[in-house]
């Protein structure tokens, strides 16, 4: 597996072996000992998976604050998404910056998104699945969100007009959140 820094602090891009021939293909998506290796320590205890029937869906930007943070391992298993993390780590240098990347059932990447980062992405093809990792339990309580379209962070989507859901449609600005980390 190839692990490479991305510019955010503590977040990598993830790159898996892949075995294939006329069969099909072989990966290992997981491996504790190769990730400890690069410094990542994440003890991962919840798999999620969604699926959006439309391509120009947008989920995010969201997080977990406080006993209830979530580090994530992400990668799209069919279809194709522009992942999007950014730094809410008051401390960090890096913080209220952005970085975005496209996942696909192609190139089979992934990444590793520390706590104290919003995570979202889009969309690309209709019928896309998204699956990853969290190293804490969902919790309703601590969840956050920054808006997709903040004009301070002035994020690239690669769509204009997003499918998005209530709660996502009104999460605030970043110059009006408190951060948490």
């Amino acid at each position: 597996m190839e692990i490479e820094k991305t510019t955010l602090e503590g977040a990598y891009l993830l790159k898996p072996q892949v075995f294939e021939d006329e069969r099909g293909f072989f990966m290992e998506t997981y491996s504790k000992k190769i990730l400890e290796e690069v410094g990542i320590k994440a003890d991962f205890v919840q798999d999620n998976h969604s699926m959006s029937v439309t391509k120009g869906v947008l989920r995010g930007l969201h997080f977990q604050k406080g006993e209830d943070a979530q580090a994530k391992l992400v990668r799209c298993t069919k279809g194709a998404v522009y992942d999007v993390i950014v730094d809410l780590r008051k401390d960090s240098p890096t913080y209220g910056k952005w970085e975005g990347f496209e996942l696909s059932e192609q190139n089979k990447w992934m990444l590793f998104v520390p706590r104290g980062f919003a995570h979202g992405f889009c969309t690309l093809e209709d019928y896309t699945e998204f699956q990853y990792k969290c190293d804490n339990f969902y919790a309703p309580e601590s969840e956050g969100g920054i808006a997709w379209n903040d004009p301070d962070l002035n994020i690239y989507w690669p769509i204009t007009e997003p499918i998005l859901s209530e709660k996502d449609k009104n999460h605030p600005e970043l110059k009006d959140f408190n951060s948490p980390f």
